[in-house]
């Protein structure tokens, strides 16, 4: 049984309303309410709510949504604190926030479904899709720049976060830049790689790379919620972003620039219902989602790992292990967005968080989170 007895009203409803509205499938609450093996210890939803509120309160973070998810049911969804200190509004499961990197899995994704309807290969060189690559980039396959091995700088020489430049402008900027390390021989995060792949996209289906992604992975999802991110459109919901400094709350510039790299708002609510295609193989089989989630290994047969973390990256995926769980995910750092979608495919558990400061410690905290779940 869905444990609610210890949350107050307002979150009793955000609860209720979450775990309701899945959309494209039936789940009501009595289903939701079942979503937990019932041979499985009891999850202490309590504790899960005192370990965030402390944790909001020790890092001055205006506000956060959770979702959890097991097998592909929402198990439970809540907003803490605002999403808007100007306005004081609460946050919800439905409040929007940039999730940030969290894009890359979704991009991944995106490529994937390409390769498996045999449109491109992970093996492809990238000079096949965009013209004018230089020589330096002829080795550089889109598996490369999917697993941070191309040896492609970070970000863009033209890229300026306040202005709005085409994909391809700041790529063909990128082409006279040395690369960093010879391909395939060390892992370093890349940004600009992420604009090569929705170029990609954009080239090999004849559609702009966010149509595609829409209709391909967030319609089949059933997301509602889940768009590019844009400072100027109207967007319902959308929480603020801020910082903490010398004993105040400051808002934070966000970005003109739609960066493919972390090209997306969304809710905890739309992830978890992407969580339930990814569960139920809507959006790339399970022989696929191996594929993506197997780490990465250099030309010396050494495990990639980012900047000495601990845990190696796959297509689009952090790969690592937390209390003898194979654990997959990313997350993601925008402005004053902080984000975390961690999945512990053995025992179907998926942990989702967003929040709206820049002081959030969200892989460390979404582990806490995890270590609160029967991982039977």
């Amino acid at each position: 049984m869905l444990y609610l007895s210890t949350v107050n009203t307002r979150s009793i409803r955000y609860v209720i309303v979450a775990l309701c509205f899945f959309a494209g499938t039936s789940v009501a609450f009595s289903a939701a309410a079942q979503a937990l093996n019932p041979t499985s210890n009891p999850v202490d939803f309590l504790a899960i709510d005192q370990l965030i509120e402390k944790e909001m309160a020790a890092r001055n973070i205006p506000g956060l949504a959770l979702a959890i998810v097991r097998r592909g049911e929402l198990v439970y969804a809540k907003g803490y604190g605002v999403a808007n200190l100007e306005h004081q509004i609460p946050t919800t499961p439905e409040t929007v926030f940039a999730i940030a990197s969290v894009s890359k899995p979704i991009v991944a994704l995106a490529i994937a479904r390409l390769v498996e309807r045999g449109k491109l290969s992970w093996n492809d060189p990238i000079s096949k899709y965009l013209p004018g690559t230089p020589e330096l980039w002829r080795d550089i396959t889109i598996a490369h720049l999917t697993n941070h091995t191309s040896g492609i700088v970070r970000e863009s020489p033209k890229f300026d976060e306040n202005a709005e430049i085409a994909n391809f402008d700041l790529i063909e900027a990128t082409f006279g830049v040395a690369l960093d390390f010879p391909t395939g021989t060390k892992m370093q995060y890349c940004n600009i790689c992420y604009f090569a792949l929705a170029e990609t996209i954009t080239r090999v289906t004849g559609e702009p790379w966010p149509n595609f992604i829409k209709r391909e992975l967030f319609d089949v999802a059933g997301m509602r919620d889940t768009r590019t991110t844009s400072v100027r459109d109207l967007v319902p919901r959308r929480a603020a972003s801020y910082s903490w400094k010398d004993g105040q709350y400051s808002n934070e510039r966000e970005y003109v620039a739609l960066r493919p790299s972390g090209a997306f708002l969304s809710t905890v609510a739309d992830l978890a219902r992407f969580e339930n295609a990814l569960y139920n193989g809507k959006i790339v089989s399970a022989k696929t989602m191996t594929a993506l989630t197997t780490p990465t290994r250099l030309a010396d047969g050494q495990i990639g790992r980012l900047e000495n973390e601990p845990f190696g990256y796959g297509l689009g995926w952090n790969v690592g292990t937390f209390d003898g769980q194979l654990r997959v995910g990313h997350g993601g750092s925008l402005a004053g967005f902080r984000t975390m979608y961690a999945r512990y495919p053995q025992s179907g558990w998926a942990v989702i968080l967003l929040a709206n400061s820049t002081t959030t410690r969200s892989f460390s905290l979404e582990r806490l989170v995890a270590k609160l779940l029967p991982m039977d």
